[in-house]
């Protein structure tokens, strides 16, 4: 690749840096700020809120060293430590939609019968409505047990499915992220918002897991102006990146 080019790199967190929900390994965060950041400017996009980012990726401390960190799908931004803009979605939606969404998921969720249930089913973010079936405080086990189901009956998928036939007229979309969620937002505040804070680099490439139809990746990996790649897990993001900048 010519390094005269302008050049930045995305990357998804969860899944693309890092395993599922585990934190960033020393090597590989030793790799992107040693080896990546000094050929091209580096931005995290993640639909967690800054304090997951934060925690995955080793601390404020690593974060605020990265040119952008976008989190919630980049309705909060940041560059270099320093805060761009912050979008609510209370004040998209109105305190009487939000509430009707909210109080329709739970009864969704009450009516599920899984291999287990924890707490927080709904976590409410500044940018998005995160709706969690085994909730977010189970373990690491039950997390993955629950991937695992998940993939077999669909709970996520029918999820989705239950929200836009309740809600035509919300103009809300629904992303599964993750092995366990799924992100609900306005419609056109997917990751490619992110974007919008993104000006004058000749190229863009974005790294992601979940770029498949119906995955929090996907609008930014099939967007006309970013370059996209689909991982299995940070050793794919790490090869390849080796493979685009030669190293």
């Amino acid at each position: 690749m010519a390094l005269s080019k302008k050049i930045i790199c995305l990357f998804d967190v969860d899944g693309t840096l890092t395993a599922s929900r585990k934190l960033i390994t020393p090597e590989m965060r030793r790799f992107i700020i040693e080896e990546i950041q000094p050929r091209c400017a580096v931005g995290l996009v993640g639909g967690s809120d800054e304090a997951k980012i934060s925690e995955q990726m080793g601390g404020l401390e690593v974060i605020d060293k990265f040119d952008y960190v976008f989190s919630e799908n980049g309705l909060v931004a940041k560059t270099k430590g320093m805060e761009i803009e912050r979008t609510s979605i209370l004040s998209y939606m109105g305190e009487e939609k939000l509430q009707t969404f909210i109080n329709f998921a739970l009864k969704c969720l009450s009516e599920l019968r899984l291999p287990a249930k924890r707490g927080t089913f709904i976590e409410f973010r500044t940018g998005l409505i995160n709706v969690c079936p085994v909730g977010r405080s189970c373990s690491q086990q039950e997390r993955d047990e629950f991937g695992e189901y998940d993939k077999v009956h669909k709970i996520r998928e029918s999820l989705v499915q239950k929200f836009k036939n309740q809600f035509p007229d919300f103009g809300l979309n629904y992303v599964i992220g993750g092995q366990i969620s799924i992100d609900v937002f306005p419609q056109g505040w997917d990751k490619t918002y992110c974007l919008k804070f993104i000006n004058g680099f000749d190229e863009i490439h974005f790294f992601g897991d979940k770029t498949q139809p119906g995955g929090n990746d996907y609008e930014l990996f099939i967007d006309p102006r970013t370059k996209g790649y689909t991982v299995s897990g940070p050793d794919d993001t790490k090869r390849q990146l080796e493979k685009l900048f030669g190293l």
